[in-house]
Parts: structure tokens; C-alpha cells; sequence
């Protein structure tokens, strides 16, 4: 939401629905986490003091590890409530499965990260439709790994167990 153009704590409690109360402490938390930038403040419709927040693109970027599972989540569900929201018509959407070795999954990345970067540092088109991209590469476990053991069958290296 506030990508192009800075929004308040009001603003957004707005555009979500919900009681701008309840938002401050998430706005505060994307603030403090560096998802968010607070702007000059200034004086709303009734005279009291707004500050305008603007989006850093830090989720941009985001290496998350294992222990970042609620951020993950957060993030998959995102997606999942922007996508619902925007309809199926013009949604566009890929999954597939690769079978790469490390280097090649290394120049894969670099190249989608190439062509993201490009565009993310494009200014707005003036009248452009806004769009939303979501992309997650990860390591397909409903297939056979040849690079991780199989714990369902007896490593070949070791003598079997009398």
C-alpha cells in the first residue's frame, strides 16, 4: 500500500478495514524492523499530528532461515489474501519443478534476481496498473533428493547392522 505514495497509520487502517489502534502497533513494528520509513510528520483533518509511512523494499530482498518460519508464513499469506482480493482475471501464476545442481540454481536465482532488480529500480509509470509479484524457490520435498540421504533406505557406505 504504500509503495507509491506515503500513507498514514489512519490511511491504512482505512484501506484494511480495521481500527487504526490495532494497526499502529504493526505500523510501529514495520518501522522498527526497516519494512517501513516514517516521513515528515504533519496535521491531519481535525488538526492532529499524522506521519506519513512510505515502503523501503526490504521484503524484497529478504533471506529468511530456518528459524524464520513466522515471517515465512507472513509472507505466504500475504500473498495468498492479495491474490483473493485482486480476483483470478488477471492473476498470472507458474509453479514448477527443476532439477538443478547448486551452481545452476546460483545462475537461475541471479538471473530472476537481474530482471526483478531492473524493475524495481524503474520509477512508476504514470498511469500504470499496480502489480504485485510473489516468488519463492525451494527445495521440492515431495521428490527424491540424489544429494540428501534417503532415511527410508540403508546407506551404502555403512556395514549393515548385525
Amino acid at each position: 500500500m504504500t509503495l507509491d505514495e506515503p500513507l498514514t497509520n489512519r490511511e491504512i487502517a482505512e484501506r484494511l478495514g480495521r481500527h487504526p489502534a490495532s494497526v499502529l502497533h504493526h505500523v510501529r513494528t514495520l518501522v522498527d524492523t526497516g519494512f517501513l520509513t516514517p516521513g515528515e510528520p504533519r496535521r491531519g483533518t481535525r488538526g492532529s499530528r499524522e506521519i506519513p509511512y512510505l515502503a523501503t523494499g526490504k521484503s524484497w530482498h529478504l533471506q529468511l532461515d530456518e528459524d524464520d518460519a513466522a515471517a515465512r508464513r507472513a509472507m505466504v499469506e500475504a500473498f495468498i489474501d492479495d491474490s483473493a482480493a485482486a480476483g483470478t482475471a488477471d492473476s498470472r501464476l507458474v509453479r514448477m519443478g527443476l532439477r538443478l545442481t547448486d551452481a545452476e540454481l546460483d545462475a537461475f536465482y541471479e538471473r530472476l534476481h537481474a530482471v526483478i532488480e531492473e524493475y524495481a529500480q524503474q520509477p512508476p509509470t504514470p498511469g500504470g496498473r499496480p502489480w504485485s509479484l510473489f516468488l519463492a524457490v525451494h527445495p521440492d520435498p515431495t521428490r527424491p533428493d540424489p544429494t540428501r540421504p534417503d532415511p527410508t533406505r540403508p546407506d551404502p557406505t555403512r556395514p549393515p547392522s548385525a
